[in-house]
This record gives C-alpha cells, structure tokens and sequence, in this order.
C-alpha cells in the first residue's frame, strides 16, 4: 500500500486506531517535511510528539530540532534559546545553542531531554551533556563531575533507575571502544565501571537495552571491518560479562539499527552490512532469549535502512512503533508507524555464571537450615491427650521432616555445582596451559622467522653485489673484445705494408743488375 493510498483511507484525527496489528504503515504528513537525514538523535516527550535532533546529510552535520506532533500529523521546527538567554526571551538560532552533530543519543529525563556525545565539528575531549527543555526551549550544557568518557559516537546510552549507562562507540581519532560508564542523573557524577570476564569487542553503531533493572544487553555493531550479531550480556550487580545462547530465528549481522523495550520484548529495526539493509523487523523476548520476525519490508524500503531512529509512543492506551530516517542509498524523511499487539509479560530470566548459581544456592540453602533450626527447638508445649495439639506437633514435624529434604536437596545441589566449577576451573588451566604453551612455540616461530628474513636479507645484499660484479665483468669482456679486434685489424695492417716493401725492393734490384 503506498502513502497516497493512505491518505486517502485514514482519518488523520484516529489514524492510529486504524491501523492493522504488527504491520508498518508510513504516516501521512501535513505541510512541510524536515530534511532526510540518518545518524540522528530521536526520543518521545509531551506525550505525544517525537523530537528530532541533527543527524547527517551528504557528509555535513545537521543542526537542527524538529518536532512531529502525532496528533496533528504535522512538523515544525524547534527554536532553542541558550541557558542564558532563555529566561529573557531572546531567541537564538539552533545553530549557536546546538552544534551540528551526528551519531549521539537522546534520552528523557523528568521534563527535560539529554543529548550525550556524538560527532560534530565542536571539538572536546570528554563527552558532553547537553539538556533541551521542550516546554521553554531553553538549551545548553549541563556541568558533570568526576571521570568522563572520551568524546565518542556511535556508542549506546541505557538509562538504569536514575543512571545512564554508556557503551562502547568510536572517539573521534577512529579508535573502537568497549569501556563502560555510568552517569548519575541525581549528583551528575561520572563513574568508571570495572566489569569481569570478556566483555564485547570494541564496536560502534549498536544496540542496548535493559531487562529487569539489572541485564544489559548489547546487540550487533560493527568494528571497521565486521559486522557482529552477538548478544552480551552485562549483570549490573555482579559486573560480570556473559554471551548467553539464544533461540529462535537466525540474526543477520548488522549495524546502524535501532532498538526499542516494550516490557520484556526488545525491538530491532532496520540496520544493514554497507552492502545490503536489513528487512526485517526483530523480537527478542529477554526473558527467553529467543528471537523471532515480526514483521518485513522490501530491501530498498526506507525502514532497511542504516542510521534510523525507532522510538515508542502510547496513544489511548496502545503501544505503537515509530521510525524516522535512515540511508540506505538514499537519505529518508518519512515517518512510518507500527501498531503492536499485545504480548504476555513474564519474568525477566536470571542469567548467571556457575559461580553466581552456587552462590544463589548456598544462600537458599543457609536460608532453608536456619528455618529449619528455627522449627527444631521451640518451646513446643504438645500434650499426647491433646488431639488438636497433637495434630500441629504432627504437622510442625512434616513440615520440619520437608524442609531437612529440601536442605539435603538443595546440598547436594551446591555440591554439584562446587564440582561442575571444579571441572571448569581445571578446563580452564589445562586451556590456560595449551596457550602458555602455544605462545612459547609462536613466539620459537617468530624468532626463526625473524633470523630467517635477516639471512634472506644478507642473500639479497650478497646477489645484488654478485649482479654488480657481472655487469662490470660484462663490461670488461666487451673492452677484451675490441681489444681483440684491434689487435687483428693491426696485425693485418703490418702484414699488408710488409708485403707492399717487399715486393717495391724487387724491382729495384732488377733495375739495377
């Protein structure tokens, strides 16, 4: 169905109440369109409007605001006033309160919006908060403490309870990054965080999400040669980095897509490898971790493509998908919108390492003994003519008798994974070993290597002399020759003028007798 068609079918004041479950449906705009672009910062707030924030053009940063009201279906361009000057009603363009920058974030915060790092022509080492207000439309930079990431872009930014969680990108010298932050949003502190075990490689143009107030998750990106379709997975409680196995259908490897949360479902659309976009439009269910389509597109749609934007937004109580921008051979401004059905929540799953599950054991077993300690030595006043009293003592003892099974269950439980923790540890020094080992032998080869390229140096330095020698031999024999050639050309000029002085005293004497 084409947008023309659609015009004429929806009714712009409950177009959202007509559209069909799960299916994109570009929106029909009034009046003038922002320009396309890609690598933009979107978020929803007011409600119902979607705030639109620079990008890139052709090579050039954009710096511009634009707001889609979804009521109205119509675009308008933000003025922002610096922090300074909002409070006097002097208006400046956006081109002095917001630099021209592309790859940031946006995030809603209260009532204002937070832009963290991108690229832009503004330089800065450290990465920089900015806040927009859409009520006043004031603008301006808000002042951090502690130790801030470098500049960067292309990176994720989570917001946790009040904490913004940043990672990876790519800092503005082209270095990959996979260092993790956090910002508090109360004090306006940076922190550094320490995480355990391998985290990703260092990637830009990925995706994050958070499950239950504790999992991140980081999807796809790319480095600058490969494209990923990994999920990690980061415990914000333990700190500790895990790349869980996941089901369902298979994941293409992507980067410039973009992600939303809808409770447990973790929706990713478009992205793309710089050959191909990415048609389809994923689910994973982070509480099963499996992923499945939702939906598809044709590969030269607007929506397969990379450096798009996909925000939610409730409409009447619905949760609907929007999609603005993106570049996939050519820079987009429609705005698309997916109506979703709704899904069954479930609880987040716990995704833990084996010594994360021993120590959730031990502690339900220490929590089972002392329960069961605390059954085992009451005052219990139980008469045996007492039948009512009789019959708790007998229950109190079941109950007691349940709980010591659990406990040896739960023992034997911690046993086992004590020992699978045992094998893996032992897995983990016999590897350790092989690589030690491994090392030793590259390390034989690169030195071998290294005295064979000396030697084929000094052959090459010893041929190039010998080349040297021939050419001067050559030389000298071509000298030998004309030599020769001299020498016989003067031996027949002798014998020539000898023959000439015999044969002239010939005829003397025989003029003379």
């Amino acid at each position: 169905m084409g947008t023309e068609e659609i015009k004429k079918e929806l009714n712009a004041a409950d177009w959202f109440s007509q559209l069909a479950y799960d299916q994109w449906v570009p929106i029909p705009v009034s009046g003038a369109r922002p320009s396309a672009r890609y690598k933009h910062a979107a978020a929803v707030a007011d409600d119902e409007k979607l705030y639109v924030a620079g990008g890139s053009r052709t090579g050039r940063y954009l710096p511009d605001v634009q707001v889609f009201d979804f009521r109205g279906l119509v675009w308008s361009s933000l003025k922002l006033k610096s922090k300074v000057d909002a409070g006097k009603g002097k208006e400046n363009g956006a081109p002095e309160v917001l630099p021209a920058t592309s790859d940031h974030s946006m995030v809603k915060w209260g009532n204002k919006l937070l832009l963290l790092g991108g690229h832009s022509k503004a330089n800065s080492d450290s990465m920089i908060v900015r806040f927009m207000d859409p009520e006043t439309h004031a603008c301006g930079v808000i002042e951090t403490s502690g130790e801030a990431p470098v500049s960067r872009g292309g990176h994720s930014v989570t917001l946790v309870g009040s904490r913004l969680i940043i990672f990876g990108g790519e800092d503005r010298n082209r270095k990959l990054l996979n260092n993790v932050h956090a910002l508090d949003l109360e004090t306006m502190t940076w922190d550094v965080i320490a995480t355990k075990q391998t985290p990703p490689a260092p990637r830009f143009e990925h995706t994050a999400a958070i499950n239950g107030d504790r999992y991140l998750l980081i999807f796809g990106g790319c480095s600058h040669s490969i494209f990923f379709n990994d999920l990690h997975v980061l415990d914000l409680q333990t700190m500790e980095w895990s790349q869980p196995e996941v089901q369902g259908d298979l994941v293409t490897p992507r980067a410039g897509h973009s992600g939303v949360t809808i409770g447990e479902n973790w929706y990713i659309v478009g992205g793309g490898d710089n050959k191909n976009g990415c048609p389809e439009t994923l689910v994973l269910n982070m509480s099963k971790l499996a992923w499945s389509a939702l939906a598809s597109v044709k590969e030269r749609d607007p929506l397969a493509s990379e450096g798009l934007s996909v925000c939610s937004v409730l409409i009447n109580g619905e949760r609907y998908l929007v999609a603005f921008g993106g570049y996939n051979g050519k820079y987009n401004n429609e705005v698309f919108a997916m109506r979703l059905k709704p899904r069954d929540a479930s609880r987040p799953k716990i995704f833990q390492s084996p010594a994360a599950a021993a120590a959730a054991a031990s502690v339900t077993a220490a929590y089972a003994l002392a329960k069961s300690e605390k059954l085992e030595f009451p005052n219990l006043n139980l008469n045996s003519n007492g039948t009512g009293k009789n019959s708790t003592g007998q229950d109190l003892a079941f109950e007691i008798d349940a709980l010591k099974e659990e406990k040896k269950v739960l023992e034997l439980s911690l046993t086992e994974v004590r020992a699978e923790n045992s094998r893996l540890a032992e897995k983990i020094d016999e590897v350790n070993g092989s690589h030690a080992e491994l090392s030793k032998e590259l390390h034989s080869v690169q030195g071998q290597l290294v005295a064979e390229r000396s030697r084929c140096f000094k052959l090459e330095a010893q041929i190039a002399e010998l080349q040297k020698m021939l050419e001067s031999l050559q030389s000298i024999e071509n000298e030998v020759q004309l030599l020769r050639r001299q020498k016989s050309t003067l031996e027949q000029e002798i014998e020539h003028n000898a023959a000439q002085r015999q044969g002239s005293g010939g005829v003397w004497r025989w003029i003379a007798g």
